[in-house]
């Protein structure tokens, strides 16, 4: 079986490329190395450094592929309200080229990696049934992907699925993004000496997936004749916790003192984030297997295994205002 995957050298999509080259299957891929990284990539898979906006440039490898996997997107959900252009043409653009191109060569199983910024502030735990009512525009993009995936399939044919993860942690996550990825982000600064920057009061509440928790649901969505159509919650509903207590819990396994710097709340931040698995229970046999404590000791480890890094502040500001985070534009994390 050959599966293709966008953003292949990124945190999920390489997770994806190594479950199934472990099960034997031939994985190729494509990733513009800007969140990812070539030490990510698993021995024996093909990555091509490539962009899916430039949709001729890879139609020769997605050729023949059995399932696609689409990881790849400018994932910045608080940082989308401040430059939306770059967030919608490397999302809402980048998926309708991969989806065309897939269509066009007759692939099989189409998989969009959606996100649970679709449903906004609705009220928590999220659940599919939900009509999505995205506050940012990432979560609009998203959910804007969704629908052509699902139109351009039922008008041409052919089966697609849509995996919704939430706030995945794990090894090979892009730590020196001062944008997204909070756990990440406060562990490295931790490593450094620094006290962890928390937006509003830290009472937001959150679920955590571990990345060896998810995967197999992916794969099963790639696979299963019971995800075909379906969009699917992936992730854990138990294990809530605090933004400050999510703090407190890297603090203690690197025994820290912690101090939190405590600034104003980012524009759009939803109070509480949290969606119920129970379709993905009994369409994938979804468990939690890995305590948020476990899985943020491995992230720990691997952080310290490479290093701490310096923030890298490489994205433009597109709309800047008085209510953009000082913690971006004076590079304060």
């Amino acid at each position: 079986m050959k599966v293709f995957v966008s953003g292949l050298a990124g945190f999920l999509g390489s997770h994806i490329a190594e479950r199934y080259r472990d099960l034997g299957c031939q994985v190729v891929g494509i990733d513009n190395l800007y969140g990812g990284s070539r030490h990510n990539v698993p021995d024996g898979v093909r990555l091509e450094i490539l962009d899916c906006l430039d949709r001729d440039s890879y139609k020769d490898i997605l050729a023949g592929s059995d399932i696609v996997y689409h990881c790849a997107a400018a994932a910045y959900d608080g940082f989308s309200v401040f430059s939306p252009a770059y967030v919608y043409r490397n999302t809402v653009q980048a998926t309708v080229e991969i989806a065309s191109a897939s269509i066009a060569a007759d692939t099989g199983r189409f998989v969009f990696c959606s996100s649970m910024a679709r449903y906004g502030a609705l009220p928590a735990p999220f659940t599919e049934s939900q009509v999505p009512r995205p506050s940012t525009p990432y979560g609009v993009a998203k959910y804007t992907c969704e629908l052509l995936v699902s139109n351009l399939y039922e008008i041409h044919g052919g089966d697609y699925s849509i995996a919704i993860p939430h706030n995945i942690i794990g090894p090979r996550q892009r730590y020196d993004d001062p944008y997204r990825n909070v756990a990440s982000i406060m562990i490295n600064r931790m490593l450094q000496g620094l006290q962890p920057i928390i937006y509003g009061d830290g009472s937001h509440v959150r679920c955590f997936s571990f990345v060896d928790d998810v995967i197999y649901c992916l794969e099963k969505m790639g696979t299963s004749p019971l995800a075909i159509g379906e969009a699917i919650n992936i992730g854990p509903d138990e294990g809530a916790v605090t933004i400050l207590g999510l703090a407190n819990e890297i603090a203690s396994i690197l025994d820290f003192d912690l101090d939190p710097i405590f600034v104003p709340e980012r524009p759009r931040e939803v109070s509480t984030a949290t969606c119920r698995a129970d379709k993905a229970r009994r369409l994938l046999g979804y468990r939690t297997e890995t305590t948020l404590r476990d899985g943020l000791a491995n992230m720990v480890e691997w952080i310290e295994r490479i290093g701490p890094r310096a923030f890298s502040y490489d994205l433009e500001i597109e709309i800047p205002r008085a209510i953009t985070p000082a913690t971006w534009t004076d590079k304060l994390i």
